[in-house]
């Protein structure tokens, strides 16, 4: 080859984003980037993050990557490859290696490899796809139980769509291969497609919360207001506190501290919507939903947040919606 294009060639070689490698386990493949041997740079500190989906919100992800000290990622999927992997090493950057674990069976769950890269790791990132192979592959096991210690010893979690919604102590799992919708939902909110799951996952931050994404671009104010009158119904008397719901809009994400106070971020105007209160009348499997007085706030990139106390101060807007048998009302300011 001649000097000059051997030099292109090189320089091509070195600007090239790292390759993944990978290897198979006992229901599950994985594929890693970077340099796993490598000592974590910085102190690791907790918090979670909660994107709605869509395109990353950068500043958020390198909030992420900056808890988990620009250490070890584990990403966990149920679909796909190394999507998200290759983002978080090539463009989020600031790590020193990646992990991912693709889930092909709930046997997976119980490999010691795997929990022990889950035990270990830095952070954990839950990546989009289908809820309902989470519930399934996970729950009750003992992954779960490793993804609780995880979050309890103070360290990093995150996820985006799929690896949003199973976050909350109650959830739509999206059990019945569908995706329910806003009037679907609201037609029958006890019926069998509200697929509400609780007993998962237990992160402290988010024991009344339920939530969604994708929210305002796929119209779930109403399916929001469902999965929490059916989360209720199924909860009980609970314990006198009530759940409220969070949907965060596409290409938004919140960036949650130990201590509860939120922070949002967008890459186009996005928000998360509090959805809180309502007075619901009696309610009957196969009837449609009748609900008055629901508080949404918006909570923007000027606003501040904390998920514990539920203060919010300065909100994008504030609004109250009534359900009338089964339709949701328009927005009243």
């Amino acid at each position: 080859m001649r000097p000059l294009l051997l030099a292109i060639a090189l320089c091509l070689t070195l600007v090239q984003p790292a390759a993944a490698q990978w290897n198979e386990g006992p229901g599950y493949k994985t594929f890693v980037i970077g340099d796993e041997a490598a000592p974590t740079p910085a102190p690791v500190t907790g918090g979670l993050l909660m994107s709605g989906g869509g395109d990353w919100a950068y500043d958020a992800f390198r909030w992420f990557t900056a808890k988990a000290g620009h250490g070890h990622l584990v990403v966990l999927r149920a679909s796909g490859t190394t999507e998200s992997q290759d983002e978080f090493y090539n463009v989020v950057g600031g790590l020193a290696s990646v992990r991912t674990f693709l889930f092909l069976d709930r046997q997976a769950a119980y490999d010691p490899r795997l929990l022990e890269a889950v035990r270990k790791a830095d952070a954990i990132f839950l990546a989009g796809g289908d809820q309902a192979n989470y519930v399934r592959m996970w729950k009750g096991t003992p992954l779960n139980e490793a993804i609780d210690a995880h979050v309890a010893a103070n360290k990093p979690l995150g996820g985006t769509s799929a690896g949003l919604a199973v976050q909350g102590a109650w959830l739509y799992g999206a059990m019945d291969g569908g995706s329910v919708t806003s009037p679907e939902a609201l037609a029958d909110p006890l019926g069998p497609a509200v697929t509400i799951e609780g007993d998962f996952f237990h992160f402290p931050l988010l024991t009344h919360v339920v939530t969604d994404s994708h929210f305002d671009e796929r119209s779930r104010q109403g399916r929001l207001i469902a999965f929490l009158v059916k989360a209720e119904n199924m909860r009980g008397d609970g314990d006198g506190k009530p759940l409220v719901g969070l949907g965060v809009d596409e290409e938004a994400a919140m960036t949650v501290e130990a201590d509860g106070t939120v922070k949002i971020h967008s890459n186009k105007n996005g928000h998360v919507w509090l959805f809180q209160g309502g007075e619901v009348q009696p309610l009957t499997t196969g009837k449609p939903l009748t609900v008055t007085g629901i508080t949404a706030t918006g909570i923007g990139t000027g606003s501040s947040f904390n998920v514990r106390t539920l203060e919010v101060r300065d909100p994008s807007f504030a609004r109250t919606y009534n359900v009338k048998d089964g339709i949701l009302e328009d927005a009243q300011p």
